[in-house]
C-alpha cells in the first residue's frame, strides 16, 4: 500500500496512523510517479485537483486553464490527499467511504 500526501498535512497524517503499513511518499519532496497520477485522473477526474489549496491561489488565470493532468505533474501539492494506491486500486482523500474499502472501520 503506498499513501500520497503531505508531511505536513494533518489528513495524510491520520491515515498514516491507521495505516502503520503504508509506504509513504512525500508528493512536494517526490512527486507522484506519471503512471499513479494518470490513472488517478482517469479515476477521479477534476476531484483530483485541490482548488481551495494555497497552490491553486497562487495560480494566474493562464496557469489554472492548462490540462489538470499537466498541472498536478508541474505543482503536485496541487493533488487532494491523501492518495491512496492499494492492490490496484485508488482511493482520495480519507473518507468513511476510502475508509471502508480498505476495511477499516
Amino acid at each position: 500500500m503506498r499513501l500520497y500526501g503531505l508531511k505536513t498535512c494533518d489528513t495524510c497524517r491520520k491515515a498514516l496512523k491507521s495505516l502503520p503499513n503504508a509506504e509513504f511518499f512525500d508528493v512536494r519532496a517526490e512527486g507522484v510517479p506519471k503512471s499513479v497520477l494518470s490513472q488517478a485522473f482517469e479515476t477521479f477526474g477534476k476531484a483530483l485537483l485541490n482548488t481551495r489549496s494555497t497552490t491553486w491561489r497562487d495560480l494566474d488565470e493562464t496557469q489554472r486553464a492548462r490540462p489538470p493532468l499537466e498541472l498536478l505533474v508541474d505543482h503536485p501539492t496541487l493533488m487532494k490527499r491523501p492518495l491512496i494506491e492499494n492492490e490496484g486500486a485508488l482511493f482520495l482523500g480519507w473518507t468513511e467511504e476510502t475508509r471502508k474499502g480498505l476495511g477499516i472501520a
